[in-house]
């Protein structure tokens, strides 16, 4: 789409287990914060995993109507919570706009288990017809984009992404892509996860995804580390404040960044397992590049999937340097999965506000529990310490079971 509006980033919104604002989540990622710790939400006893990164302290009455908050589910809380703060960050009066024209895609890729596990202990222990009449708006997926549309008045487009961990950009993505064919005025978009329980802990457990590392936490997630074993599983959300450049300015906002490209792909090739050369993930890379009107040697950091496994940071690691080649080495490449676990639906969404951040900021978080150079990962990992360096573009990615990838290139606004 040639001649196309730039789409800016005008305010900010997250909850993570190193922070539950913007403001917080950012010192904690640049001094190398870790989030994990056992897990509290239930008794993981007998479980082969029995850590997370869960958020600290949240209440959800701290941030909205305690009435309002006990109609939602925990995914949908944090999602709304974390649309408030994008709001408020880009002093957004949205009753200035005209209602149809402001609306939201907040992506979950599970919804809510928690209250799917309650509920089927309570048909297979009490039997028919004692179930909760809402449970169903309480556990599937798009119920964070209209919880949120509902707490903020937003009559304009209205959808959930569900794309497993590549969810929250493929949300970005959609909002952008709205704004571009001139469907609304202001979208607000975003990913959002609360999937730490008995069921979902012991089916990654099953899969031999997650870190064992249980006598250290902190530790336990290590994105390409040659000791690594798994990922830490993670709860949060962020969202984001997109408009065009032009209201933007008009309005006197500050801009954050311009998302200017994106690549979508699909790996087409396991419903588990990425394709092990990275040819698709790394043509998702250079479809990004393509659409922001930039070179591979215009990028200056990439915001890595980074997930600790032993098969997704290496193939990772293979499709930067197909896409980089003798460059790949040199750009610096980090995980914040190292810091606030893996956030599945939420992942690409706090990522791209990292990367966000990254770029105005003119500073690269670091990867954390960097010990042990991976042979088969020869990047520029960032190792265990943040990096004041200005760059002018960037790349975040984000890699689904299904083979489902998406990469956002972001410029910075100077």
């Amino acid at each position: 789409m040639k001649n196309k509006e730039d789409i800016v980033v005008t305010g900010i919104g997250t909850l993570t287990p190193i922070g539950l604002n913007k403001d917080d989540f950012w010192k904690n990622l640049i001094s190398g914060v870790s989030g994990a710790a056992p897990i509290q939400a239930f008794t993981p006893e007998g479980f082969s995993t029995t850590i997370a990164c869960e958020l600290k302290d949240f209440k959800a009455s701290d941030f909205m109507d305690k009435k309002n908050a006990r109609k939602m589910s925990r995914f949908s809380q944090i999602a709304v919570c974390a649309s408030l703060e994008a709001v408020k960050d880009a002093h957004l009066d949205l009753s200035s706009f005209d209602p149809v024209r402001a609306g939201c895609i907040m992506g979950s890729a599970a919804g809510d288990y928690e209250v799917l596990e309650k509920q089927f202990a309570i048909l297979t222990e009490r039997g028919p017809g004692k179930g909760h009449p809402l449970a169903v708006p309480r556990i599937i997926p798009n119920m964070a984009a209209g919880n949120v549309a509902i707490e903020l008045g937003l009559h304009g487009p209205n959808m959930a992404a569900l794309s497993a961990c590549a969810t929250g950009i493929h949300s970005i993505a959609s909002a952008m892509h709205i704004l571009r064919l001139n469907q609304a005025d202001v979208m607000i978009a975003g990913g959002t996860e609360s999937t730490i329980t008995p069921l979902v802990v012991d089916a990654y457990g099953c899969m031999r995804v997650l870190s064992t590392r249980n006598e250290d936490p902190r530790k336990a997630s290590r994105p390409f580390d040659r000791d690594r074993d798994g990922f830490v599983i993670g709860e949060g959300a962020a969202a984001l404040v997109l408009e065009k450049r032009g209201a933007a300015e008009k309005r006197g906002a500050r801009i954050y960044a311009c998302l200017a490209g994106v690549g979508m792909t699909a790996d087409a090739s396991s419903i588990a397992a990425p394709d092990e050369n990275g040819r698709w993930s790394g043509r998702a890379m250079e479809l990004a590049i393509a659409d922001a009107d930039l070179t591979p040697g215009d990028i200056g950091y990439i915001n890595a999937h980074g997930t600790s496994t032993q098969a997704n940071d290496k193939t990772e690691s293979r499709a930067i340097q197909g896409v980089f080649g003798e460059r790949s080495s040199k750009i610096p490449v980090s995980s914040n999965k190292s810091m606030i676990g893996h956030t599945l639906g939420a992942a690409g969404a706090i990522e791209t506000a990292a990367t966000i951040l990254s770029l105005y900021n003119g500073i690269i978080p670091p990867t954390i529990n960097q010990e042990t150079p991976d042979p088969d990962c020869p990047l520029d990992t960032v190792p265990n310490q943040a990096r004041e360096l200005r760059f002018s573009a960037a790349l975040t990615n984000s890699f689904g079971f299904g083979g489902q990838n998406a990469v956002l290139a972001i410029k910075g606004n100077n």
